[in-house]
């Protein structure tokens, strides 16, 4: 398969497949004139970096990823990858519930809802005894 082919196939641009070449994550063949071959190997690579990308992981943590058989050395490359997509997972929780809150508020003015106060309470945390009212 041709590198149009392969990049079609996938809805990726060439040179994004060439820029995975450079950086190790693929290994096309050559034909007689030294274009770029793919075989179905190539496809499955492929697949998985698009799949791994939209994890979240980045082209270097991909490229380990595919270098390795040993448990252990996956594990401690996806570790810190789980952490921070469980932090901003939390993040984008706490996010869709201010939104929904503001939503759902039968108040005229947000700041008077009791919703509201309790997460403008949390983030100024303990110890001061400001008005939710009063951040606006």
């Amino acid at each position: 398969m041709s590198i149009g082919a392969l990049a079609a196939r996938f809805g990726v641009a060439t040179h994004v497949l060439r820029h995975w070449e450079s950086k190790g994550l693929l290994h096309p063949g050559r034909d007689a004139g030294g274009r770029r071959r793919y075989g179905a190997e190539d496809l499955t690579r492929v697949a998985v970096i698009l799949l791994s990308k939209k994890a979240g992981l980045g082209l270097d943590t991909i490229r380990s990823l595919s270098s390795t058989v040993d448990r252990a050395t996956r594990h401690r490359i996806l570790r810190p990858e789980a952490e921070e997509l469980r932090s901003r997972i939390a993040a984008a929780r706490a996010s869709l519930e201010l939104i929904e809150g503001g939503l759902s508020c039968g108040h005229e003015d947000v700041t008077q809802c009791p919703n509201y106060q309790r997460l403008v309470a949390e983030r100024v945390g303990p110890g001061c005894k400001a008005s939710a009212a009063r951040q606006r």
